[in-house]
């Protein structure tokens, strides 16, 4: 008879490329690394050395947290397909959460956080939450837009949070979670156009 509730968590839309084990709502693995454009490549041989060191087997897992960004698309986008690999091949339930709740847990300070991802040309990804009494909650609407510009319109303190390795245990007891009732539906967040949308639109 089953013990213990495994949870695998990926997130591959930032730099930073997260994988966590947790057995229960403790973390027992977890891999937090910038990477080098490389997300693609090292994401399945990371969370194959995971289950190797922790003595589990996919078979083990009960359920996927995927981070849907907003972020790189081709990092978004390998997270996504490999969350939808495995749970539809081995029946596993998946659930969603935004990167930039991740980015927000990550952080010790309590209050309002402005998670931050840069998007060059001095655009970014952007997310506010109030973090308090170790639970986090959107403050608004994800944007992907003028950093300066997002920032001026803010009318209270705030703390900017660009990089950290996520807390699962913030994220499980937030209301940050939404579970994917059809795999096949699970698509990323971009949360703007892609190359060859813009090009549509001009055409």
């Amino acid at each position: 008879m089953k013990q213990s509730f495994h949870r695998l968590i990926i997130d591959s839309a930032t730099p930073y490329l997260y994988v966590a084990l947790l057995e229960g709502n403790r973390t027992i693995q977890t891999y937090y690394k910038k990477g080098d454009n490389n997300h693609s490549e090292i994401l399945m041989p990371t969370v194959e050395t995971l289950f190797k060191n922790s003595g589990l087997h996919v078979n083990d897992i009960d359920e996927i947290i995927i981070g849907i960004g907003p972020g790189s698309y081709t990092g978004v986008r390998i997270g996504v397909v490999v969350a939808k690999m495995l749970g539809w091949n081995q029946n596993i339930s998946v659930k969603t959460v935004s990167s930039l709740a991740l980015i927000a847990s990550s952080t010790n300070a309590e209050g309002y956080v402005l998670s931050h991802v840069d998007a060059r040309r001095k655009n970014a990804f952007m997310g506010l939450y109030l973090k308090q009494n170790d639970q986090i909650e959107a403050a608004g609407e994800e944007v992907f837009m003028s950093s300066k510009q997002f920032q001026d319109q803010l009318p209270y303190e705030y703390t900017v949070v660009e990089s950290g390795e996520p807390n699962p245990s913030i994220i499980l007891q937030s209301n940050v979670l939404t579970e994917v009732d059809n795999i096949h539906h699970l698509a990323p967040n971009y949360l703007r156009k892609t190359e060859a949308e813009r090009n549509l639109d001009n055409s």
